[in-house]
């Protein structure tokens, strides 16, 4: 048995999410079936991280543990052929210790969250950035987002339906820029709440609109209440980047 780590590039736009849904179609089940198509084993994915419905990977770590003997690039090369048509790439592929696990092992994750300040409509963008048509104030933004940045509990930005034991959560940084029509939010954490980016931007886009003050963004970290959220931000502007490991 060979565990093999997988680096995945996906854009979530068909699928439910990346963890296997029973209501829809997800990554995982279109990895897993491949490898089934290719192997005749039963294999289950495990990965840094789960995204929702409609968020995308540039870079997610995974893996799969198979029987039969493969080289690293040959196995890229037959789970991508049989990945077609499907939005979904294995950019890299290299055997790991069998104690190496995608998801425990991992010491950081890194989101970027794209948002396209223009009044003109999206169209290669459009289901890949959030659409915001009025002004924003990045600076304004990424002031506020300092707030956030250390260990809070992050009651107020997390899903309800959120399992993580603990709300409280060490957020390493949270960068906001403008690049040319477009607004930029680099998140990096060990983990995140369900939520917790999205939940983030969506406050700090109040801030930029000005609907918000600044200050604003403090005191729904410290109201440690989801009520205390201003906005949701959709999920088809959030990409998962990069998971880091020892």
């Amino acid at each position: 048995m060979t565990r093999f780590a997988l680096t995945l590039e996906f854009d979530g736009t068909p699928f439910f999410g990346l963890q296997r849904q029973s209501h829809g179609p997800s990554v995982q089940q279109s990895v897993e079936d491949a490898i089934r198509r290719i192997t005749g084993e039963t294999v289950v994915m495990h990965s840094a991280g789960r995204t929702d419905a409609g968020v995308h990977a540039l870079a997610m770590r995974s893996h799969v543990d198979i029987a039969k003997p493969f080289d690293p690039f040959r196995l890229m090369e037959a789970i991508n052929a049989r990945l077609r048509p499907e939005p979904v790439a294995v950019t890299h592929c290299d055997e790991v210790p069998d104690d190496w696990h995608a998801r425990f092992s991992c010491t950081g994750r890194r989101y970027l969250y794209r948002i396209a300040n223009r009044r003109a409509p999206l169209t290669l963008l459009r289901g890949h950035a959030w659409h915001v048509a009025q002004p924003l104030d990045a600076e304004a933004m990424h002031r506020a987002a300092q707030a956030l940045v250390g260990r809070h509990d992050f009651t107020t930005f997390r899903s309800v339906h959120c399992q993580a034991a603990d709300p409280v959560k060490s957020l390493d940084r949270l960068d906001v820029e403008r690049v040319g029509d477009e607004i930029h939010i680099h998140a990096a954490a060990r983990s995140f709440l369900h939520h917790q980016v999205r939940s983030m931007v969506g406050c700090l886009k109040l801030v930029g609109a000005g609907t918000w003050p600044e200050e604003r963004i403090a005191e729904a970290l410290a109201a440690r209440d989801r009520g205390a959220l201003g906005l949701n931000a959709p999920p088809h502007g959030l990409y998962f980047v990069e998971a880091t490991y020892p």
